[in-house]
């Protein structure tokens, strides 16, 4: 499909620790992913914020950003993204103006409003539970100040940070977000991976109301779905039972490592949970090149996204690249 060649291709990371692995280890596989990615094409390399998670490290997600863009060279390197109630303003700017100006014009700031996390541990990270009537807009608003060289007269300055070239994104799974994305005129990034039920609701709305910005003109959507990619449908299909386990975990409250397909039992499931994971992994596209042309190529230019970002579950970690290789092939 030729309009595939104008959709940019990026990967999402939650630093998914495998069974058997140590957390060295899945930062290792964090490295070795971004700089095969990268010599593919790839635009950015995203990682994720959660907390009190054993079986997701990226918990300190703007050290291993600073890990990542270290190992690579040309790819960017970004937040998909960070939970800023769990933050002051200040430290973001100063995190990721230090990472600006290690690794300058390579830097993503992704934003969220949820925690990440459970309730107790958000109010840990919060020291407190008063964020009921948390205000993300004048936080993000607050947080571009401090990026700003026009906040040269305030008596509080993030240094680095001002003047740092590092461009915002919304992260969101609901209509609220586009709303806002759209009023602030920043790239919306919708994650359809774990959130599929309101994403042609949420992209309407943020293109029916963009207002241009100076860091946007025109509204600019990202999708993150799930994609596993192999030889074979047979063999994309059996892969992916790790990511089927990995979300029936979470629907079950039982966190655990990612397992490789022959230790899933998602036979167990009732038919509750079936309906649940079916539900929740709608925008999950699995199959040989051929059948992801037909599939996911088809779902992207339907939506008319301008970008889409890949989370791949596959436990073994030859098997994922490939799988990498194969969706980067859709796109040249």
């Amino acid at each position: 499909m030729e309009k595939l060649k104008n959709i940019a291709y990026s990967v999402l990371d939650l630093a998914s620790v495998r069974e058997g692995d140590t957390y060295g280890q899945t930062f290792q596989h964090s490295i070795d992913n971004a700089k095969f990615v990268e010599e593919l094409g790839f635009t950015r390399y995203w990682l994720s914020e959660h907390h009190n998670m054993e079986n997701v490290a990226s918990s300190a997600t703007s050290i291993l950003i600073g890990h990542v863009a270290h190992a690579t060279h040309r790819m960017r390197i970004g937040s998909g993204g960070i939970m800023l109630p769990n933050h002051t303003t200040l430290s973001v700017a100063e995190q990721f103006g230090t990472l600006e100006a290690l690794h300058p014009h390579r830097i993503d700031l992704g934003l969220g409003r949820a925690p990440g996390t459970d309730p107790n541990t958000a109010a840990a990270l919060r020291r407190g539970d008063n964020f009921m009537h948390y205000n993300f807009e004048a936080e993000i608003k607050d947080l571009q100040r401090y990026f700003s060289t026009s906040n040269k007269e305030s008596k509080v300055r993030a240094f680095p940070g001002e003047g740092a070239d590092v461009p915002l994104y919304i992260l969101g799974s609901s209509t609220d977000s586009a709303y806002l994305a759209a009023s602030l005129g920043l790239p919306y990034a919708f994650a359809g991976h774990f959130a599929p039920h309101q994403f042609y609701d949420a992209i309407a709305i943020y293109r029916a109301n963009f207002k241009p910005s100076d860091a946007l003109k025109e509204p600019y959507v990202m999708i993150c779905v799930n994609v596993i990619a192999a030889y074979s449908d047979e063999e994309a299909h059996y892969l992916s039972m790790s990511l089927y386990q990995s979300f029936l975990n979470i629907i079950t409250n039982r966190r655990q490592a990612i397992v490789a397909p022959e230790h899933t039992q998602l036979e167990l499931a009732s038919h509750e949970q079936k309906m649940q994971l079916k539900a929740m992994t709608a925008l999950t596209f699995v199959g040989c090149k051929s059948t992801l042309t037909a599939s996911f190529g088809q779902f992207l230019i339907d939506s008319n996204v301008q970008e889409v970002i890949i989370n791949s579950g596959i436990f073994d970690q030859k098997a994922k690249r490939k799988s990498y290789q194969i969706i980067s092939d859709l796109f040249k």
